[in-house]
């Protein structure tokens, strides 16, 4: 299991690859990719924020729950931080199950809990200021389904 908290981008062929490597129990392996998206067209940035350490520590927690849940073989989180503009990958989940079902439910439940309680502030800049990102009900209610 790895969990990566950082600033700079990632190769998601490269990280794919390499997390895809070496799984001979697994018959299945799944691969989420977040992206940031400029849903009203007039985004010009995402900056996301959080507290080193405990960003890590939360995600390490709620990766290994996964793991365990789903007996997962292996898993993967990685997010960014700082200021990603329109289009960039923001995060990255992989998923190693010997089934499907256990690996496709894992990663939306890592995916699930990224979007509503990972502990990350983001805020979006456009032409007319920043304003930060309020939780969503929609995203708690996917979280609520666990």
């Amino acid at each position: 299991m790895r969990v990566v908290v950082q600033d700079a981008p990632f190769d998601f062929g490269q990280e794919a690859d390499a997390f895809a490597t070496g799984h001979t129990v697994s018959g299945a392996i799944v691969t989420f990719t977040g992206v940031v998206r400029d849903v009203a067209g007039g985004l010009k940035a995402m900056e996301i924020e959080h507290y080193p350490g405990m960003t890590e520590a939360a995600l390490t927690e709620i990766a290994g729950q996964a793991v365990t849940r789903w007996s997962l073989e292996d898993a993967l989180v990685i997010h960014r931080y700082g200021t990603l503009a329109p289009g960039e990958m923001i995060m990255m989940v992989a998923t190693a199950a010997r089934h499907r079902k256990d690996a496709f439910e894992a990663a939306e439940y890592l995916m699930d809990y990224l979007k509503s309680r990972a502990p990350f502030w983001k805020r979006e800049v456009t032409a007319d200021g920043a304003e930060w990102v309020a939780a969503r009900a929609v995203d708690e209610d996917a979280l609520n389904r666990w």
